[in-house]
């Protein structure tokens, strides 16, 4: 049961490690440009998760100061931290996906081993 209980007591962290781990082996297994994207956008999710769960604190509240009581606060620079990775992912994103469509555009394909091959193609034309 003490393995059950510390699982549970640090399963943001895991899930944040975990969508992490998925989203590297997304990158990392996958030849077409847009799942690659994809699983950049979960990795940086996981990221997020895993920032914010270290923000928490249990029984903590929102760290506005009342007169008389001395709570314990949650820290807001982690979730302060992460809108500002939000905006970053989706600009990243975005600019990701028109260079897909661009290279699209140009190659008439969106798988990495194509592009390569019609490079080295071009290349011993030249």
């Amino acid at each position: 049961m003490v393995i059950i209980d510390l699982i549970l007591d640090h399963i943001n962290y895991l899930g944040g490690v975990a969508l992490f781990i998925i989203g590297l082996h997304t990158v990392v297994t996958h030849k077409n440009l847009i799942k690659r994207v994809m699983g950049i956008n979960i990795m940086a999710t996981g990221i997020f998760l895993f920032f914010i769960a270290i923000g928490n604190v249990t029984g903590g509240v929102p760290p506005i100061e009342v007169v008389g009581e001395t709570p314990v606060f949650i820290n807001p620079m982690p979730s302060v931290l992460i809108l500002t990775g939000i905006v970053v992912s989706v600009s990243i994103t975005v600019y990701a996906l028109s260079l897909v469509i661009r290279i699209y555009q140009t190659y008439g394909t969106i798988d990495q081993e194509e592009i390569v091959k019609i490079q080295n193609e071009e290349q011993t034309y030249d």
